[in-house]
């Protein structure tokens, strides 16, 4: 069978092929190859301007059967839509992703820990080395200081869930970059959307400040009830126990937004 033939056949089954694209339709290209296609399951993914073995072939564009409009894996861009995908699916996506560059200098991506029933969300800014290395959230100095925190309070860790903001370490524990966090909303969003809790306690800056989409201080923004979502999430800011750790006598503010935290809660369920 021809090509020409094959390719007919092929259109008509739906299946489209990797087609070289003549620069002289694209002068801006001048000098340059680029290459469209269609991804077909089963078969590599390439992206734009990245040569496949049948990059040599002529063109191959049979009369009236046009050229697909590129449209790249969604393992490649980072385009599923973690709003639509159940637990399994969202920690698999988590694991996976390489939409920024945290990527290269991660051990384990630290997706969250707990229960997914919990009626207590706590959301952090990002992984440090310890969780990095264990890829569970909150394990070093600063996660043993939130679970006797927690567990003061009638809330122990496993009956809680515990997320951050970034699901990879930033290197150094430098703090977030705005496209670091935006890469990561999704997948947080539908854990809260999953999980539904009752309350979150947001602890330290960086958590409050993409939470509530604020640049206002932790010291503003605590001694208050604030609303997450169109589901009006309550949410209670308060310090981040490694800044308690450096600074000790800031302990007493963080029980007062724990035990509001806890009436909070007990209130709502009576």
């Amino acid at each position: 069978m021809d090509e020409r033939r094959r390719s007919h056949y092929l259109a008509a089954m739906g299946v489209t092929l990797w087609t070289l694209r003549d620069v002289q339709d694209r002068p801006a290209l001048a000098g340059t190859v680029a290459l469209e296609a269609t991804y077909m399951p089963g078969s590599p993914a390439r992206l734009r301007g990245e040569p496949g073995p049948d990059a040599m072939m002529p063109p191959v564009d049979p009369p009236g059967v046009p050229v697909a409009a590129e449209t790249p894996p969604p393992e490649k861009t980072g385009v599923s839509d973690p709003a639509q995908m159940d637990w399994d699916q969202l920690e698999a996506a988590v694991a996976g992703c390489r939409a920024c560059g945290l990527c290269d200098t991660r051990t384990n991506t630290v997706f969250g820990d707990g229960n997914r029933r919990a009626r207590l969300m706590v959301i952090g800014e990002a992984p440090g080395a310890d969780e990095d290395r264990a890829g569970v959230p909150f394990v070093g100095r600063a996660g043993q200081l939130l679970n006797r925190m927690l567990a003061a309070i009638g809330y122990p860790r496993e009956s809680v869930y515990i997320a951050n903001v970034l699901k990879c370490r930033p290197p150094g524990n430098r703090d977030p970059r705005p496209e670091e966090s935006l890469r990561c909303q999704g997948f947080l969003a539908r854990q809260v959307q999953l999980i539904r809790p009752g309350a979150i306690l947001a602890v330290g800056r960086i958590a409050a400040q993409h939470l509530l989409q604020t640049d206002e201080s932790v010291g503003r923004l605590r001694g208050r009830w604030l609303e997450l979502g169109p589901d009006r999430i309550p949410v209670r800011v308060t310090y981040h126990p490694a800044y308690l750790l450096r600074s000790p006598e800031q302990k007493a503010k963080v029980w007062d937004d724990l035990t509001l935290v806890r009436r909070r809660l007990d209130a709502s369920s009576g």
